[in-house]
């Protein structure tokens, strides 16, 4: 049976307090690692009593692969979290990156400010209610629809499921998207090249000049259209 607790305040980065049966109690991050070891863990404070959770946060599916696909379009990727160095280091060895922990929102906001500044375009990915701020610092960001709603709605973008395979092709859907909206640039600047010139001096019939216009329209969706196997 769920607890009654009143006057809930939320503290960004350490976690929730509140009152029950007259008693200040809270939920958040542990004062002292030492217990905990390398788990992720939370500690629950009632009065003078401190009792410490610990539990264990499985990989996302295809994380790995995730990783190795953005490695190979060029993309470097890392890890910045509010848990403490001792639980994100098995992680940060299994994806073979390097993590920033131990951060609070704003922490994460100077990270990708720091980046940015750089000359970096920064694609946040996250599910948590301190990534919110993140996500939406971020050049482009995305969150899982297992995010909280803060994050869902500081996000550009929400991907389903629980796999990160969505994040490559969101990449990969991005930059054909550019290069093909680049080539319709430049058909249609050929077309007005060659046609408005033949136009003037009299050489295209209004016939003509309809059909070729209709063609040149075609051309372009067509162009458009490769796009769907860029999600492959």
């Amino acid at each position: 049976m769920a607890a009654d607790v009143s006057d809930l305040q939320e503290m960004a980065g350490f976690g929730v307090a509140g009152r029950w049966r007259n008693g200040v109690v809270s939920l958040g991050r542990p004062e002292t690692a030492s217990a905990a070891g390398s788990a992720l863990s939370v500690e629950l404070k009632l009065a003078e009593v401190r009792v410490l959770l610990m539990f264990e946060d499985a990989l996302r599916p295809e994380a790995c692969e995730t990783i190795q696909q953005l490695q190979a379009l060029g993309i470097e990727s890392g890890i910045i979290s509010g848990d403490r160095a001792e639980a994100v280091a098995p992680v940060a060895r299994s994806l073979g990156l390097t993590a920033q922990t131990g951060m609070r929102p704003e922490d994460k906001l100077a990270a990708i400010a720091r980046l940015s500044a750089g000359g970096e375009k920064v694609l946040m990915v996250g599910d948590g209610l301190n990534d919110g701020p993140a996500l939406a610092a971020g050049h482009a960001s995305l969150a899982p629809a297992s995010a909280s709603d803060a994050g869902q709605n500081a996000a550009d973008a929400v991907f389903m499921g629980d796999s990160l395979r969505p994040v490559v092709i969101a990449i990969r859907v991005a930059r054909a998207t550019q290069a093909i909206v680049r080539q319709n640039f430049v058909l249609a600047i050929g077309y007005n090249a060659i046609a408005v010139p033949l136009a003037i001096a009299g050489q295209v019939t209004p016939l003509i000049a309809a059909l070729a216009m209709s063609g040149s329209s075609l051309i372009v969706v067509a162009n458009a259209l490769r796009l769907k196997g860029s999600a492959q």
